[in-house]
């Protein structure tokens, strides 16, 4: 079986985190998909930032609810980078995506993007919070789900299953062998945030995991050659 790696955020540990010029540098470096965050501005934008708040990754400050889009382009995102809308994340770059949706309002727009674009099979959308999958199943049957947890236990598998997720996505530190197994015999898949060296990747491989996502190229390119990678930088 392959081992997916998810570009996170694109690649944040070498590029400005949830850029064009951090997924177009995961593309280049091969990585399977790339996964991104989407909040909404405060005139309905999908804004792809992480934070709530603008005041970490750019030289601005206050809630993305709050900024309009036109405010929020007048932000440096990093080197000279702009905050990007997911429409242009979309044309960007061709590699697919793993889409984060950070509050449960920004279900239905994305569901409206899917849908007008087309976009079914190349999107697949994340969350935190179940009753955004649910949501956005709602108004997308059929759109490919992932459901993210910090804290685990067995109900990880009935809540995926409720979801309709296909795939888990749990912290690396907190997963352990049964639950993997578990979730491989309901048929889901399972993988982790976050791998950038060559230990977590050892330990993501004994554990039978299917992936992973991580900050740097390197965990790709040690993947693509089937062999260990030196320290990430």
């Amino acid at each position: 079986m392959s081992f997916l790696t998810v570009g996170h955020r694109g690649v944040m540990g070498v590029e400005p985190e949830n850029t064009l010029r951090s997924f177009v540098r995961a593309e280049r470096e091969g990585l399977d998909q790339i996964e991104l965050d989407l909040h909404l501005s405060k005139d309905g934008a999908l804004v792809v930032m992480h934070d709530a708040k603008v005041d970490r990754t750019t030289d601005g400050s206050g809630a993305i609810a709050d900024l309009t889009l036109a405010e929020l382009r007048q932000l440096d995102a990093g080197l000279g980078e702009r905050v990007p809308v997911f429409e242009e994340v979309l044309d960007a770059v061709a590699t697919p995506i793993q889409a984060e949706i950070k509050d449960v309002a920004a279900a239905r727009v994305l569901a409206d993007v899917l849908r007008e674009r087309r976009l079914l099979d190349r999107v697949t959308v994340l969350s935190f919070h179940d009753e955004a999958l649910r949501e956005v199943r709602e108004y997308l049957p059929g759109v490919r789900t992932v459901l993210v947890a910090g804290r685990l236990g067995p109900e990880i598998v009935e809540r995926a299953q409720d979801v309709g997720a296909h795939l888990v996505s749990l912290e690396l530190r907190r997963i352990y062998l049964e639950l993997v197994r578990q979730c491989h015999r309901a048929g889901i898949a399972v993988m982790a945030w976050t791998v950038n060296t060559a230990q977590e990747l050892a330990l993501a491989r004994a554990l039978g995991l299917d992936g992973a996502a991580t900050d740097v190229p390197e965990i790709k390119h040690a993947v693509a050659a089937g062999k260990s990678m030196g320290p990430a930088t």
